[in-house]
């Protein structure tokens, strides 16, 4: 099956605080996602992808993004490649995100949200997708390995 779709993630840290979004829908419970989206035509790379979206999303810059797992979904039209980095926040500015899905209140909210890089706080999130939510939470260390990053025993 030919990848049709691809997407950039970040399982974002801030010191160590995993920054997430807090999606409320209507008619529908609330979830976290993390930062990311599709992969555009004007992309060089997925990285590329990446860095953009931490833009729109966060009005974020990134200091460090490595690549740390791979989740692929079969679609209608394909197959479905969502690449998820480690990655380490530099700057964030809300007031310069300029993601088209704020000016959308049909869509929801957007909520960014800190929560502590711990197995257990992960656990305790309603974290989407659910094999994002179980690699994350079952790779802590590795994870804040990657980054350099100090993580307080969980």
């Amino acid at each position: 099956m030919p990848i049709t779709k691809r997407s950039a993630r970040a399982i974002l840290l801030d010191g160590d605080q995993l920054v997430l979004i807090k999606r409320t829908r209507p008619g529908r419970e609330p979830y976290w996602v993390t930062v990311g989206g599709g992969v555009e035509g004007e992309d060089a790379s997925v990285e590329d992808a990446l860095h953009r979206e931490v833009f729109e999303e966060l009005g974020g810059i990134l200091n460090k993004a490595e690549l740390v797992h791979l989740i692929t979904d079969r679609l209608d039209s394909g197959l479905g490649v969502q690449h998820i980095f480690a990655a380490r926040l530099e700057s964030m500015d809300i007031e310069a995100r300029t993601g088209t899905e704020f000016d959308k209140p049909e869509r929801g909210s957007y909520e960014v949200v800190r929560v502590p890089f711990t197995t257990e706080a992960i656990r305790q999130l309603n974290l989407m997708p659910r094999e994002l939510a179980e690699f994350t939470a079952g790779n802590v260390e590795a994870i804040a390995a990657v980054l350099g990053a100090r993580i307080r025993a969980s």
